[in-house]
């Protein structure tokens, strides 16, 4: 598991780099028109939401874990 999440960490790093590398018309026009921010907004209220999801997640697997060693002790 932590194997698919280091690799999925350097894909996305690695996207992220090559898209900055590029810096061309299609980007003076996404910056002229005012949408590049739009994108960006989208992107970082993406990542926030599964970033929260993450962490509801996370809660819910430690509450049912306790439960599991709690039942197992009586």
């Amino acid at each position: 598991m932590k194997h698919r999440i280091s690799w999925l960490l350097y894909l996305l790093l690695f996207t992220v780099t090559t898209s900055v590398a590029q810096d061309g018309p299609a980007m003076d026009f996404m910056r002229s028109t005012g949408k590049i921010y739009v994108v960006v907004a989208v992107i970082v209220v993406g990542f926030i939401g599964l970033v929260c999801f993450m962490f509801y997640m996370d809660k819910k697997l430690t509450k049912l874990e306790d439960q599991i060693k709690n039942h197992g002790k009586s």
